[in-house]
């Protein structure tokens, strides 16, 4: 995550728990940073106009203005039990895990009357057995993917075999609950599919892809006939719009 992002997610991080006071070492391990990084974050937050406060001593902390909210959604309560599925569904160490994180604080703190109340019964009822995570990897990714560059892997394939490789991005496959990158590989000048959880290692690089299109790298694949979630059908013709 980029310093950018990261300052609007601590700002999203305080909204969420608003007006209680988050401390430096919380949000350090939020975000897995150092706390200097964080209190770094919080005075630019504040040199910027953010309302963005510290109380000292014990209990004390970061907080923000509750003030500082969204207009309100209007969800029925199965909506917003869904939606608190749908963030608890997502593994941590998905690709976007962290901006799906932030995005369902926004929903969540505009959210009044009955389904806030359904989403947080049902969130208190939820548990997960956590996994590990490759934070650093799945940053990588996600930065080639959003800005379109190419990226270098180290990889450990089915076989065990280790190698090293320059991709194109293309987009991402769901199955069988992993994730998987796909790209064009220019080792093997084709269309691959790289388990996020098998990438040893993945470093951004400055320079740009060319386009390939994901239907096409995926032909004659285990994975030809895969097709879009319908749950993100209708996000197709909104982001077009944009």
């Amino acid at each position: 995550m980029n310093r950018t992002a990261r300052l609007y997610a601590l700002v999203e991080e305080l909204r969420a728990v608003a007006p209680r006071p988050l401390t430096v070492a919380a949000l350090a391990a939020r975000f897995e940073v150092s706390t200097r990084t964080v209190q770094r974050d919080l005075q630019v937050l504040m040199e910027t106009g953010v309302p963005v406060r510290t109380t000292p001593g014990p209990g004390g902390g970061w907080s923000i203005d509750p003030a500082m909210n969204l207009p309100p959604i209007h969800f029925t309560a199965e909506e917003a039990s869904a939606l608190v599925v749908a963030l608890a569904a997502t593994d941590s160490r998905a690709p976007y895990a962290g901006a799906a994180r932030t995005a369902a604080q926004k929903v969540a703190a505009s959210m009044t009357g009955p389904a806030s109340s359904a989403a947080q019964e049902l969130a208190d009822r939820i548990v997960a057995l956590p996994r590990p995570s490759d934070s650093i990897v799945r940053a990588a990714v996600e930065h080639a993917l959003t800005t379109n560059t190419v990226l270098r892997l180290s990889y450990t394939d089915s076989a065990g075999r280790e190698s090293d490789r320059l991709v194109e991005p293309s987009g991402l496959l769901t199955a069988d609950g992993g994730w998987y990158l796909i790209a064009w590989c220019r080792t093997r000048l084709a269309g691959r599919g790289f388990r996020l959880d098998r990438i040893r290692t993945a470093t951004p690089t400055t320079e740009q892809a060319l386009p390939h299109d994901l239907t096409e790298l995926l032909r004659d694949s285990a994975a030809a006939g895969a097709v879009q979630p319908p749950t993100l059908a209708p996000l197709v013709p909104l982001a077009v719009r944009h």
